[in-house]
Protein backbone atom coordinates (compact mmCIF):
# COMPACT_ATOMS: atom_id res chain seq x y z
CA UNK A 1 0.00 0.00 0.00
CA UNK A 2 1.05 3.66 -0.78
CA UNK A 3 1.56 6.04 1.86
CA UNK A 4 -0.14 9.17 0.81
CA UNK A 5 0.61 12.51 2.58
CA UNK A 6 -1.52 16.09 1.82
CA UNK A 7 0.29 16.89 -1.67
CA UNK A 8 -0.76 13.19 -3.29
CA UNK A 9 -3.92 13.94 -2.26
CA UNK A 10 -3.69 17.36 -3.80
CA UNK A 11 -2.45 15.78 -6.91
CA UNK A 12 -5.29 12.82 -6.85
CA UNK A 13 -8.31 15.40 -5.92
CA UNK A 14 -6.82 18.09 -9.21
CA UNK A 15 -6.79 15.36 -11.56
CA UNK A 16 -9.79 13.77 -10.87
CA UNK A 17 -11.39 17.24 -11.29
CA UNK A 18 -8.85 17.52 -15.11
CA UNK A 19 -7.56 14.59 -16.18
CA UNK A 20 -5.62 16.55 -18.69
CA UNK A 21 -3.96 18.98 -16.62
CA UNK A 22 -0.41 19.96 -17.93
CA UNK A 23 1.98 18.96 -15.53
CA UNK A 24 2.93 22.68 -14.71
CA UNK A 25 -0.58 23.74 -13.95
CA UNK A 26 -0.63 20.36 -11.63
CA UNK A 27 2.39 21.10 -10.14
CA UNK A 28 0.92 25.35 -9.27
CA UNK A 29 -2.03 24.17 -8.51
CA UNK A 30 -0.40 21.54 -5.84
CA UNK A 31 1.86 24.19 -4.84
CA UNK A 32 5.19 22.13 -6.10
CA UNK A 33 7.69 22.87 -8.48
CA UNK A 34 7.45 20.39 -11.60
CA UNK A 35 9.95 18.11 -11.08
CA UNK A 36 8.57 17.01 -7.69
CA UNK A 37 5.60 17.18 -8.79
CA UNK A 38 6.36 15.17 -11.61
CA UNK A 39 8.21 12.11 -9.49
CA UNK A 40 4.91 12.02 -7.16
CA UNK A 41 2.79 11.86 -10.02
CA UNK A 42 5.07 9.09 -11.84
CA UNK A 43 4.87 7.48 -8.25
CA UNK A 44 1.02 7.40 -8.14
CA UNK A 45 0.79 5.83 -11.38
CA UNK A 46 3.50 2.96 -11.02
CA UNK A 47 1.58 2.08 -7.46
CA UNK A 48 -1.68 1.35 -9.71
CA UNK A 49 -3.65 4.13 -7.20
CA UNK A 50 -3.99 6.30 -10.92
CA UNK A 51 -5.55 3.50 -13.00
CA UNK A 52 -5.46 5.46 -16.03
CA UNK A 53 -7.15 8.68 -18.04
CA UNK A 54 -10.13 8.77 -19.97
CA UNK A 55 -12.45 11.25 -21.26
CA UNK A 56 -16.10 11.64 -19.69
CA UNK A 57 -18.64 10.18 -22.33
CA UNK A 58 -21.88 11.91 -22.21
CA UNK A 59 -24.05 8.80 -23.55
CA UNK A 60 -27.04 10.28 -23.43
CA UNK A 61 -25.60 12.50 -26.58
CA UNK A 62 -25.47 9.17 -28.35
CA UNK A 63 -28.54 7.94 -29.58
CA UNK A 64 -29.98 5.00 -28.92
CA UNK A 65 -27.21 4.51 -26.35
CA UNK A 66 -28.70 2.72 -23.21
CA UNK A 67 -27.53 2.00 -20.18
CA UNK A 68 -28.38 -1.22 -18.03
CA UNK A 69 -27.48 -2.46 -14.50
CA UNK A 70 -27.62 -5.99 -14.11
CA UNK A 71 -27.99 -7.94 -11.02
CA UNK A 72 -26.74 -11.89 -11.10
CA UNK A 73 -27.67 -14.80 -9.37
CA UNK A 74 -25.71 -17.80 -10.22
CA UNK A 75 -26.54 -21.26 -9.86
CA UNK A 76 -23.78 -22.60 -7.87
CA UNK A 77 -20.85 -20.43 -5.28
CA UNK A 78 -18.56 -23.16 -6.45
CA UNK A 79 -15.49 -21.32 -7.45
CA UNK A 80 -15.18 -22.70 -11.09
CA UNK A 81 -18.82 -20.96 -11.70
CA UNK A 82 -17.31 -17.80 -10.29
CA UNK A 83 -14.33 -18.33 -12.63
CA UNK A 84 -16.54 -19.18 -15.44
CA UNK A 85 -18.84 -16.10 -15.16
CA UNK A 86 -16.14 -13.60 -15.11
CA UNK A 87 -14.26 -15.62 -17.73
CA UNK A 88 -17.39 -14.88 -20.26
CA UNK A 89 -18.14 -11.36 -18.76
CA UNK A 90 -14.46 -9.99 -19.61
CA UNK A 91 -15.04 -11.30 -23.78
CA UNK A 92 -17.82 -8.83 -24.10
CA UNK A 93 -16.94 -4.53 -24.07
CA UNK A 94 -20.37 -3.98 -23.60
CA UNK A 95 -20.23 -4.64 -20.47
CA UNK A 96 -18.36 -1.71 -18.65
CA UNK A 97 -18.57 -2.77 -15.18
CA UNK A 98 -18.47 -6.08 -12.99
CA UNK A 99 -18.40 -6.03 -9.41
CA UNK A 100 -18.71 -9.23 -7.22
CA UNK A 101 -21.13 -8.50 -4.35
CA UNK A 102 -22.61 -9.77 -0.99
CA UNK A 103 -26.07 -10.04 -0.61
CA UNK A 104 -28.74 -11.74 -2.31
CA UNK A 105 -27.20 -11.50 -5.84
CA UNK A 106 -23.63 -12.16 -6.54
CA UNK A 107 -22.90 -9.61 -9.19
CA UNK A 108 -23.82 -5.95 -10.30
CA UNK A 109 -23.10 -5.37 -14.18
CA UNK A 110 -23.12 -2.59 -15.98
CA UNK A 111 -23.75 -2.51 -19.57
CA UNK A 112 -23.74 0.22 -22.27
CA UNK A 113 -25.33 -1.18 -25.85
CA UNK A 114 -26.31 0.74 -28.62
CA UNK A 115 -30.12 -0.29 -28.30
CA UNK A 116 -32.63 -2.03 -26.33
CA UNK A 117 -32.37 -4.84 -28.51
CA UNK A 118 -28.63 -4.96 -28.81
CA UNK A 119 -28.98 -5.20 -24.92
CA UNK A 120 -31.47 -8.01 -25.21
CA UNK A 121 -28.45 -9.92 -27.94
CA UNK A 122 -25.65 -9.58 -25.03
CA UNK A 123 -27.65 -11.08 -22.41
CA UNK A 124 -28.72 -14.36 -24.74
CA UNK A 125 -25.29 -14.12 -25.89
CA UNK A 126 -23.64 -13.93 -22.22
CA UNK A 127 -26.44 -16.73 -20.85
CA UNK A 128 -25.48 -19.09 -24.25
CA UNK A 129 -22.05 -18.96 -23.29
CA UNK A 130 -22.20 -19.44 -19.23
CA UNK A 131 -24.68 -22.12 -17.93
CA UNK A 132 -23.74 -20.88 -14.89
CA UNK A 133 -26.76 -17.77 -14.79
CA UNK A 134 -29.60 -18.56 -12.29
CA UNK A 135 -31.24 -15.63 -12.82
CA UNK A 136 -30.81 -11.86 -13.83
CA UNK A 137 -32.94 -8.39 -13.27
CA UNK A 138 -32.20 -5.44 -15.88
CA UNK A 139 -32.39 -2.17 -14.96
CA UNK A 140 -32.58 0.12 -17.40
CA UNK A 141 -31.58 4.02 -16.66
CA UNK A 142 -33.62 6.33 -17.32
CA UNK A 143 -31.79 9.47 -15.91
CA UNK A 144 -27.96 10.08 -14.62
CA UNK A 145 -28.87 11.73 -11.32
CA UNK A 146 -24.87 11.67 -10.21
CA UNK A 147 -22.13 10.54 -11.87
CA UNK A 148 -19.74 8.11 -10.14
CA UNK A 149 -16.89 10.01 -8.64
CA UNK A 150 -13.54 9.26 -6.26
CA UNK A 151 -14.49 10.61 -2.64
CA UNK A 152 -10.85 11.53 -2.33
CA UNK A 153 -11.69 14.17 0.82
CA UNK A 154 -13.34 11.00 2.54
CA UNK A 155 -9.63 9.48 2.95
CA UNK A 156 -7.37 12.42 3.07
CA UNK A 157 -7.19 12.22 7.35
CA UNK A 158 -5.09 8.96 6.38
CA UNK A 159 -2.64 11.47 5.75
CA UNK A 160 0.61 11.26 7.28
CA UNK A 161 0.84 14.36 8.09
Amino acid sequence: MVKLDRIDFRILRALSVDGRMTKAALAEKVGLSPSPCWERLRRLEASGLIAGYRAEINLRKLPGAVTVFVTIELDSHAVARFQSFENTVSKHPEIIGCWAIGGGYDYLVQVVASSIEAYQELMETVLDASDDIARYYSYIVTKTVRSPAAPLHLFSEQSDD
